[in-house]
């Protein structure tokens, strides 16, 4: 492995990263804190059924260029989730709000670090809270 001496091009990635990525617990922070944004689920029906955010829309991945005009606010921020960290589908989301123009981020860890870390969710039976997952809580 070789180390690089440029560090300006670290800094570069690493705050580019931060511009079009956020996680879990920055969102559920955002969402207790009242900030205004609109928080997109882009995994199918079956998903969202199963589980998700308490707050967030359901829009599947494969219809943002279709409906995200006529449903979601342009002047609010985006931030858009999928399943979790294996699953690219939230990238792609963000990349078709971004060619319409959205102000858009990704919320890295998906719907599946939300449940980890121990944060409320809806299912079509109601409300979930599980347990925090001891490898993503804190001690």
């Amino acid at each position: 492995m070789t180390i690089s001496q440029d560090t300006s091009a670290a800094v570069a990635h690493f705050a580019g990263r931060l511009a079009f990525e956020t996680d879990v617990s920055d969102v559920h922070s955002a969402l207790a804190a009242g900030t205004s944004f609109t928080l997109v689920d882009v995994r199918s029906p079956e998903s969202w059924d199963q589980g998700h955010i308490p707050g967030a829309v359901h829009l599947p991945g494969g219809k943002v260029r279709l409906r995200a005009e006529r449903s979601i606010d342009r002047g609010k921020p985006v931030v858009v989730y999928c399943w979790g960290p294996a699953c690219n589908g939230a990238t792609k989301a963000a990349l078709e709000f971004a060619k319409l123009g959205y102000d858009v981020k990704e919320m890295i860890g998906g719907f599946e670090y939300w449940v980890r870390e121990g944060f409320a969710y809806e299912t079509e039976n109601g409300p979930i809270q599980p347990d925090a997952d001891p490898l993503t809580a804190p001690l």
